[in-house]
C-alpha cells in the first residue's frame, strides 16, 4: 500500500455452532468498541502482536485513544511496559522509569543506562512542569585538547564515554513523583534482556549496518553476534548481563551504579578499554531539577529543557518567527514550507552560542531566543521569494552534530504527564559494551566542540562549548508538554539528533496551528536543513510496515523555484511521539485527587520507527 501524504505545511490537505458463533463475534465487537473502558485503537495494520517475548502482548497500531492513560514509544513493546504500570495505579514518572528501562534492552543501539536523558514532567496537583537534567558531564580527567593528536577518538572507543546520568535522573524523579516500589518497575526489562527479546526491524537494521563496530569490540560481539554470526530481525537477543545489573540496581538502588559493585566492573571495563572513567566521576555525578523552561507562543504555553538543550529555545525562536507574521496562516502551504526552511537556518546559526550555563554565560542568548521581538527582527530578514548563502544568517560558529536517540511520551489517569528522551549518541555509542555488566556506554564527549586549526572557508567551533571537567555538551534533544489556558493538550518529543527540534516543530505546527488529526501531524512527510550543508532534505521513504510518506513534487519545485538546493531522504532523519487530549466530549473523572473534567487522550508512535503507543 502506497499512501503520498502532504500536510498543509506541505502544500497538501493531509491525510488517514451458530449461537457460539455469534457469541465470538459479539465479543469480538465488545473488544473492539472499547470506548466503554475507555479505550479506542485505529490504524491500518494487523490488530494485536501476541508474539513478542516475555509475555507482553501489544497493540500494532499507529494511534490509541483513551480515557485512562496512554504511553506512546518508539517501540511496542516498551508502550506496553508502560502501560502495565499505569494500570498498577502507577504514576507517569513509574511508567517513565519502566518505559526507559525497557528501551535501554530493546534498543541498546539508541539508548540506555550507560547514556542520558532529559525529562519534562508536569503535575497535574500543582501545575508546576520540572525540568529533570541527566545530560553525561565530562570525567574529571577531560580537557578541551584532549583529542588534538586522535580527533578520531572524540566520536568512537572509551576516550569518547560521557559519565553516565540516565539512572541518577530516574531515581530522582521516582523520590518525588513514584507511587510503585523501585524494583518493580525493573521487571519487565530484567525479564527481557535475562529471558531474550526480539531483534525488530531497526535494531536489526543497525547490527547489519554497524558490522565492524559489532564485531570489534568483545562486549558488543558477544552479545549481537553470538557465536560469531550476527543477530537478525526476527531472531532472540539476549543480554544476561545486562538483566543482571538491573537486578542490582533495583534491589540496591542506583548507589550500586554510582558508588557500588556495578559502577566499579563499569570502570573497570571502561579503563580496560582504555577510558578515563573513575569511581570519583560516577559518585559525584548528580542530576539537575529545575523548573522547565516556558515557552508563550502561537497561543499556547510550551514546557521544556533549559541548555545545555537547544531544543526547546530552538523551538521557541522558530514559533516566534512564525507568530510574529501575526496570521497562522504564515505556516501554511508550500509559502510556510519556503518560510520554515528559512527560520531554521537563521535558529540553527544562534544555537551554537548556547552551552552549559554553568560554565558559560549564555543569559543573552536564552534571552535572545526567548524574545518575540528578536524573533520579529529575524522575520523581517525572511523573503518570501529566495534563500541566501549561510554567511546570511549570522552563522559564526560551526554545528555539533549530534546523533540517534529514543523518545517516548507519557500521560496516566490524573493527566500527569512526562516528556523523556534518551540517548547513547551514535548507533551503539561509542562502540563499546561493557562485558561485566552489560551495559553499552555513550559516545556523549563527541557533542563537545574543541578547539580546531581551520580554513578561511570553514567556521570555527564553538566556545562556550569547549570540553570541561564535570561539564554537559550541547544537545539537540527537544522533550516537551504543551497546555492551553493551563490545561494540558499535548507531550511531544522526538530522537534524530541535529534533526530532533525541526521534527517536532513540524508536528506541533500540523496539530495545533493547521488543525491536523494526531496521525497525520505525526505521519505527514517533513523537510530538513540544519544550515550547513545548504542543502534542504526532504523525505521519500517507505516505513516497517509499507507506509509510504513523500513530500509532494510540487512542493519540491515550489521550494527549487526559490533557490533552495533539495536532496531526497530515503531513511528517516527524525522519529516523533505525540500525544494530545482533546476537550470536545470532556469527561468527569471521579478520582480522589480532584473531580475535574478531562478529555479524550490520543497517542501516536511514528510508524517510521514501528513503534506503537499503548494505553489503559
Amino acid at each position: 500500500m502506497k499512501q503520498t501524504m502532504e500536510s498543509p505545511l506541505l502544500g497538501g490537505d493531509g491525510l488517514g455452532s451458530k449461537k457460539k458463533s455469534m457469541k465470538i463475534i459479539l465479543l469480538l465487537l465488545a473488544f473492539m468498541s472499547l470506548p466503554i473502558l475507555g479505550l479506542v485503537i485505529r490504524g491500518n495494520r494487523n490488530f494485536w502482536a501476541p508474539k513478542h517475548n516475555v509475555g507482553i502482548q501489544t497493540n500494532q497500531q499507529d494511534t490509541i485513544e483513551s480515557e485512562l492513560g496512554v504511553v506512546a514509544a518508539d517501540d511496542r513493546r516498551c508502550s506496553e511496559v508502560g502501560a502495565s504500570m499505569l494500570r498498577r495505579g502507577g504514576h507517569a514518572v513509574d511508567a517513565a522509569v519502566a518505559t526507559s528501562l525497557c528501551l535501554g534492552v530493546v534498543y541498546p543501539s539508541s539508548s540506555g543506562i550507560g547514556g542520558g536523558a532529559f525529562m519534562v514532567v508536569r503535575s497535574s496537583a500543582t501545575s508546576r512542569t520540572q525540568a529533570f537534567d541527566m545530560r553525561e558531564t565530562a570525567p574529571l580527567a577531560a580537557s578541551q585538547n584532549m583529542y588534538q593528536n586522535n580527533p578520531a577518538a572524540k566520536s568512537q572507543g572509551a576516550l569518547s564515554i560521557g559519565v553516565p546520568g540516565e539512572l541518577a535522573g530516574l531515581h530522582e524523579a521516582w523520590l518525588q513523583h513514584g507511587r510503585l516500589t523501585w524494583k518493580t518497575l525493573f521487571q519487565p526489562a530484567i525479564n527481557l534482556a535475562k529471558s531474550g527479546f526480539e531483534v525488530s526491524p531497526y535494531l536489526g537494521h543497525y547490527i547489519a549496518s554497524h558490522t565492524d563496530r559489532v564485531m570489534n569490540d568483545p562486549g558488543l560481539r558477544n552479545v549481537f553476534a553470538p557465536n560469531g554470526n550476527l543477530l537478525k530481525t526476527g531472531e532472540t537477543c539476549y543480554n544476561v548481563e545486562l538483566g543482571r545489573s538491573l537486578e542490582v540496581v533495583a534491589e540496591q538502588g542506583p548507589q550500586a551504579f554510582y558508588n557500588g559493585t556495578i559502577g566499579k566492573k563499569l570502570v573497570k571495563d571502561v579503563r580496560e578499554a582504555g577510558g578515563i572513567l573513575t569511581m570519583e566521576d560516577l559518585s559525584n555525578y548528580k542530576a539537575e531539577i529545575t523548573d522547565a523552561v516556558t515557552v508563550n507562543a502561537m497561543g499556547y504555553t510550551i514546557y521544556g529543557m533549559p541548555p545545555p538543550s537547544s531544543g526547546t529555545l530552538s523551538l521557541s525562536l522558530v514559533l516566534n518567527i512564525f507568530d510574529s507574521y501575526g496570521s497562522s496562516d504564515a505556516a501554511k502551504g508550500e509559502l510556510g514550507a519556503h518560510r520554515l526552511i528559512e527560520a531554521l537556518k537563521h535558529t540553527y546559526a544562534v544555537r551554537m552560542n548556547l552551552g552549559d550555563p554553568d560554565f558559560a554565560n549564555i543569559t543573552s542568548t536564552v534571552s535572545d531566543m526567548l524574545s518575540p521581538s528578536f524573533a520579529k527582527k529575524i522575520q523581517e530578514k525572511i523573503l518570501d521569494n529566495t534563500t541566501f548563502p549561510p554567511e546570511y544568517y549570522m552563522n559564526r560558529w560551526a554545528q555539533v552534530r549530534d546523533h540517534g536517540t529514543s523518545h517516548f511520551c507519557i500521560v496516566d489517569a490524573d493527566r500527569n504527564a512526562v516528556s523523556f528522551t534518551t540517548t547513547v549518541n551514535w548507533v551503539f555509542g561509542a562502540g563499546v559494551l561493557s562485558p561485566s555488566t552489560g551495559i553499552v556506554l555513550n559516545n556523549e564527549m563527541d557533542d563537545f566542540s574543541i578547539p580546531t586549526i581551520v580554513s578561511p572557508e570553514e567556521l570555527p567551533p564553538a566556545p562556550t562549548n569547549f570540553i570541561r571537567p564535570n561539564k554537559k555538551p550541547l544537545s539537540s534533544m527537544t522533550p516537551v508538554i504543551v497546555t492551553k489556558d493551563d490545561r494540558l493538550v499535548g507531550v511531544i518529543g522526538g530522537s534524530g539528533g541535529l534533526h530532533i527540534f525541526p521534527s517536532v516543530i513540524q508536528v506541533f505546527l500540523n496539530h495545533f496551528i493547521l488543525g491536523m488529526d494526531p496521525l497525520d501531524s505525526v505521519q505527514s512527510p517533513r523537510i530538513y536543513h540544519t544550515l550547513i550543508p545548504n542543502v534542504v532534505r526532504y523525505e521519500n521513504l517507505t516505513g516497517p510496515y509499507g507506509d509510504h510518506i513523500e513530500v509532494l513534487e510540487e512542493t519540491r519545485h515550489f521550494l527549487e523555484d526559490r533557490g533552495h538546493q533539495l536532496k531526497e531522504a530515503q531513511s528517516p532523519l527524525a522519529i516523533t511521539q505525540l500525544i494530545v487530549q482533546d476537550f470536545k466530549t470532556p469527561i468527569k473523572m471521579n478520582r480522589k485527587i480532584s473531580n475535574v473534567m478531562h478529555g479524550t487522550l490520543t497517542g501516536v508512535s511514528d510508524p517510521r520507527k514501528g513503534g506503537c503507543p499503548a494505553a489503559i
